[in-house]
């Protein structure tokens, strides 16, 4: 079965070139092009000048519409389905602090699926191995110094599946696993840590190559004190993860980042059970959660906790908010996250050769249509559903605000 996907306004990170059409065969983009003059196929899909950009991809996740991604395959599955329907078509499943023996059990499960579905690109764990003063919404108990022997044994449980890993640098033997780690070909970021700027750019020079939500559960920037991030600026080996929801970095601070570090940055949702939900208490890991107005805060602290972020609306806050170009965005949400997992020469670019994973935006980018593996996965009937479902979702916060 071949697709024509015509008459769109393509946008990545190669540029933008209007009246865009590409062909699809399969699970791949086999040609693309502009102008009227195209190549016949079994189906068309008329954009009829509408944005088409490449699939999101989302390095660091916790979960979505009221599940949990700590909870079990079911779980996992269920929170997809709200990310992809809002364009997030390729995902780690990222997992909190929790005692080894439940990461193993995890772990085990994320390979199970990611061998069953394609757009399921393996695990994160963000802990257990993490700073006590930057823990942020990690359960302290769970927190533990990196040893070779359980580095192993979770090697071992996600069968090849563990993608990426969090850690604190300045913990005990946490250099060394950055070697065993790199050794296993697991991206190394650093991150809830008290790293300052000197061990940072050590970390880089082990092997580390991401920051895990820049700015967030670290050291910011101080003149007389650089920091992680200042440090990751520096190298052009490292990709910055930004959680851009206007309440995790002010938007301005993202400017800096895309500015600092052009090419280098990954947008993440970071995103808790809330996120494609309404309101309520949660819980994150073993921790209670409370979100009011979208922000997720540990229940009774200013502590945030994850976010309510889907990759479209951290695409609309970098273009109106940030004041990146839309080609920054999409790259930061497309082809740079692929770089982090050694992608990029499958995923994030609408060219030939290139998976057809496929996001189509309106002129307010929101998603109307998805397409992942050259099928859809939410129709233009679908995205008109979801749209009033989040207008009507966002009505109901508003009114128990001033209930």
């Amino acid at each position: 079965m071949s697709i024509l996907f015509s008459r769109g306004r393509k946008l990545d990170a190669s540029g933008q070139v209007d009246d865009f059409w590409m062909l699809v065969e399969g699970d791949s983009i086999v040609s693309t092009g502009s102008g009227p003059q195209h190549p016949p196929a079994d189906t068309t899909i008329d954009l009829g000048g509408h944005w088409l950009v490449p699939g999101f991809m989302d390095l660091h996740a916790h979960g979505a519409g009221g599940h949990s991604y700590d909870d079990g395959s079911e779980q996992i599955m269920a929170a997809l389905a709200t990310h992809r329907a809002h364009g997030t078509t390729r995902s780690l499943i990222s997992l909190v602090a929790n005692p080894l023996a439940e990461l193993r059990t995890s772990l085990s499960e994320i390979a199970d699926l990611t061998a069953s579905d394609p757009l399921i690109l393996g695990s994160h764990l963000e802990g257990p191995f993490l700073s006590a003063h930057r823990r942020g919404a990690h359960n302290a108990s769970y927190l533990r110094e990196p040893q070779p022997i359980h580095l192993d044994e979770l090697l071992e449980s996600s069968r090849s599946t563990l993608r990426q890993i969090t850690l604190a640098p300045e913990l005990p033997g946490a250099m060394e696993a950055i070697d065993i780690l790199v050794e296993a070909q697991v991206v190394v970021a650093i991150g809830h840590s008290d790293a300052d700027f000197e061990l940072a750019k050590e970390a880089f020079n082990r092997g580390a190559r991401l920051i895990t939500h820049a700015f967030n559960a670290m050291p910011g920037i101080h003149h007389r004190a650089p920091g992680p991030v200042v440090a990751a600026f520096e190298d052009s080996r490292v990709i910055l993860e930004l959680i851009l929801d206007g309440q995790h970095v002010h938007p301005d601070v993202a400017t800096l980042v895309f500015r600092s570090a052009p090419g280098r940055v990954a947008l993440v949702t970071d995103s808790m059970a809330a996120a494609g939900a309404s309101d309520g208490d949660y819980t994150l890991g073993s921790l209670n959660v409370a979100v009011r107005d979208g922000l997720a805060l540990l229940r009774g602290t200013t502590t945030i906790a994850g976010s309510t972020l889907t990759q479209d609306r951290a695409l609309r806050v970098a273009i109106a908010q940030a004041h990146v170009t839309p080609t920054e965005a999409v790259e930061a949400l497309t082809l740079t996250p692929a770089k982090v997992l050694g992608l990029e020469h499958r995923h994030g670019l609408l060219a030939p050769g290139f998976v057809a994973d496929a996001v189509v935006l309106d002129s307010s980018w929101q998603v109307t249509q998805v397409f992942a593996n050259g099928r859809a996965l939410l129709g233009a009937d679908e995205a008109t559903e979801l749209q009033a479902a989040d207008h009507a979702a966002a009505a109901t916060a508003v009114a128990d605000q001033h209930a």
